[in-house]
């Protein structure tokens, strides 16, 4: 009875509703069919097989509406909006994995550094075709955030797909709560060349990067590159703070522009004594979104950094949230589209592909996106709009941001991916620790791991031929050296041992090892091998700019991307 009462009044609010717009303020045929929604409630109410539970079909309905707009405009009930504010703060409880809507199936953005998924081997472009035996086929984000997520300690079965593979496979991960730290790690590489690594944009963002330059000029760096490879984004101030650290006082760093003028904003910036003198690098790939393209793109806009890479995501539309009055509920709708100082579109409009969510297992502060395979190719080029930057080169539009070097990914052989997917790797990292338990030893180099590495091989039955062993000989070793140096070093050291064999790196690094001034990086990576990309051409003296200020009272609003 009470739950009739409730649908009663609900098709009684709703007539009033659509009795008011379209006699009083009604906006045309939107609101006049509102009276269509209302019949068909009224019809499930009297006549369904079963009593209705009116908060689930409403939340259902709204859900549906919001789904023909974009992926990214939900509706979060309590407990969602609940979720999404956790994940701003940095923790949350989980497996760790960005998670996007691709080919119908939920496909992996990138796994959360140090996370279960992360540990387990599960990789960028992987579909996740089943939970706990349930098929995902055309799972919104709301299910796999469902699916997902759940209290610490409890155990998911997810099969994965990956490109090239011959079969699906299984593996167990048990959530747990996830500490996001988002500049996880920073060092000085040889040559004097700073590397920081940017994972996600969340609220201490800033804070942390700032740390750790100060760090790294301390220690003697004399350039820098940041590395914001398969970070799918977060909060929009902190990457206009970010980069306001690295460029000139009043530059443009983005600008939002949507159907609503009220909220078209320009963001400019503000940092009293910007770290003007280094070389610097910004490492990108499928999976940087967001905040990561509003950060590349406005550095290489400004030709403040050499872009290095694949060609990043393309998710540059604005989230809002709105919370519903009276209700612990809110709102996420999309409301704008992000553009670089240029002019550029960040967005890439892709049909059936969905951006990750922040409540799909780990995400930014309010959105994500979704995520091509690693060895993706780099996209045709040959239709895009053309821009220039501020000193006259050529940069793509049409979504994303196009690195100006374009490196392809460094894929792993059969057995080295076998390897990886196992967790072999952590195996015999703690076996070899267990062999050689000196302290503070310095990670053996790729010649002494080789003959434990390969006895322990034999040992695990990986079906491997002399020849392919041999083939695959360094790739093995630096997995595994990689791993040892975890055990010793943390996360960093096991990030200056795969920096080690790492392509990108190698030509972003050498463009900054050889650079006297910024605007060398650009000429260094222009005739270096194998360099293609629009944008390469010497800079250009700038032209006079007249200054631009802040608005008043300026500050980024708390929306992703």
């Amino acid at each position: 009875m009470s739950r009739r009462i409730v649908a009663a009044v609900l098709v009684a609010a709703l007539f009033a509703v659509g009795w008011w717009s379209g006699g009083v303020g009604g906006r045309g045929e939107l609101y006049s069919n509102v009276d269509k929604f209302v019949e068909v409630l009224h019809q499930v109410d009297q006549n369904y097989v079963e009593p209705i539970d009116p908060p689930r079909v409403m939340k259902g309905a709204i859900q549906g509406m919001l789904q023909t707009l974009d992926p990214y405009s939900q509706y979060l009930d309590a407990k969602e909006y609940g979720s999404l504010q956790e994940v701003t703060r940095g923790t949350f409880t989980g497996v760790g994995l960005e998670v996007g809507i691709r080919d119908h199936f939920p496909t992996v953005i990138a796994p959360i550094e140090g996370g279960p998924a992360w540990d387990a081997g599960i990789q960028s472009g992987d579909a996740i075709v089943k939970v706990d035996g349930k098929s995902t086929t055309d799972y919104s984000l709301d299910d796999v955030a469902g699916a997902l997520r759940g209290p610490a300690g409890t155990r998911v079965v997810v099969s994965i797909f990956r490109d090239g593979g011959a079969s699906d496979f299984e593996l167990a991960l048990t959530r747990r709560e996830i500490v996001v730290t988002s500049v996880p790690y920073a060092f000085v590489t040889p040559g004097n060349v700073g590397y920081l690594r940017i994972s996600r944009f969340a609220e201490d963002t800033d804070t942390r990067l700032r740390e750790a330059v100060t760090k790294l000029r301390a220690q003697g760096a004399t350039g820098l590159v940041i590395d914001l490879r398969r970070n799918p984004g977060g909060l929009l101030d902190e990457a206009v703070d970010v980069t306001e650290h690295f460029v000139p006082r009043n530059s443009e760093i983005v600008s939002t522009r949507g159907r609503n003028p009220a909220l078209n904003r320009r963001y400019f910036a503000g940092d009293a004594s910007p770290e003007l003198r280094w070389p610097m690098a910004v490492l990108v790939d499928e999976g940087s979104a967001s905040a990561s393209e509003i950060v590349s793109g406005a550095l290489q806009d400004l030709d403040r950094a050499l872009i290095v890479g694949r060609t990043s995501f393309g998710k540059g539309s604005v989230q809002n949230v709105f919370t519903v009055p009276g209700r612990a509920a809110a709102v996420k709708l999309t409301t704008a589209l992000y553009y670089t100082p240029s002019g550029r579109s960040i967005h890439r409009r892709v049909r059936d592909e969905a951006p990750a969510d922040p409540l799909a297992d780990d995400d930014e502060g309010d959105a994500s996106p979704d995520s091509a395979t690693a060895t993706a190719a780099p996209r045709d080029t040959t239709t895009r709009p053309v821009y220039h930057t501020t000193a006259g080169r050529t940069v793509l539009g049409g979504g994303g941001i196009t690195p100006d070097l374009v490196v392809a990914a460094d894929t792993l052989g059969r057995l080295a991916a076998e390897f990886e997917r196992r967790g072999m790797a952590l195996r015999f990292a703690r076996r070899f620790e267990s062999a050689h338990p000196a302290k503070d030893a310095p990670v053996p180099a790729a010649a002494v791991v080789w003959p434990e590495l390969l006895a322990f091989l034999k040992g695990e039955r990986l079906s491997a031929s002399a020849d392919s062993l041999a083939l695959e000989r360094d790739a093995l070793s630096a997995i595994a050296r990689r791993e040892i140096a975890r055990r010793s070093g943390g996360d960093a050291g096991a990030a200056q041992v795969a920096l080690e064999r790492d392509p990108v790196f190698a030509r972003a690094a050498a463009a900054v090892r050889g650079a006297q001034v910024p605007a060398d990086v650009f000429a260094l990576a222009r005739t270096s091998p194998g360099a293609k990309a629009p944008g390469l051409a010497a800079p250009a003296v700038p032209p006079a700019k007249t200054p631009q200020r802040k608005p008043a009272g300026y500050r980024a609003p708390v929306n992703s991307h």
